[in-house]
């Protein structure tokens, strides 16, 4: 199985950048469906943006043209570049991946990725 560890998190101002990485060990990311969902505060979890094994990507409307997900098999790392941060971006982000999810068909739930990070927080302000 494989086991997720982000980074990347911290405080920000609005309008600025960050980039998190999920670093993935156990197994190659390349296998993967792999996903960035965040979470505030009684709120539930939501898709950020995905990316398939084949590079296909999809992004939830609130972040197009803001954020861009990528991957690096070679590091078996997956990234998040944020710009253009707004206070509404602030909430814990989670790096997930699953064989079996595909990403035509926009963001699949993040209860359907059967491994999860514990998370790194964004703060925007």
């Amino acid at each position: 199985d494989v086991q997720l560890v982000e980074s990347g998190g911290g405080s920000v101002q609005v309008g600025g950048s960050l980039r998190l990485s999920c670093v993935a060990s156990g197994d190659t990311i390349s296998r993967y469906c792999m996903g960035w969902f965040r979470q505030i505060p009684d709120k539930e979890r939501e898709g950020v943006a995905a990316i398939g094994g084949d590079g296909s990507t999809n992004y939830a409307d609130s972040v197009k043209g803001r954020f861009t997900i990528s991957h690096d098999n070679a590091k078996n790392t997956l990234y998040l570049q944020m710009n253009s941060l707004k206070p509404e971006d602030t909430a814990m982000y989670y790096c997930a991946a699953d064989t079996t999810q595909r990403v035509g068909g926009g963001i699949p739930p993040w209860t359907l990725f059967r491994h999860q990070g514990q998370g790194t927080q964004v703060t925007v302000s």
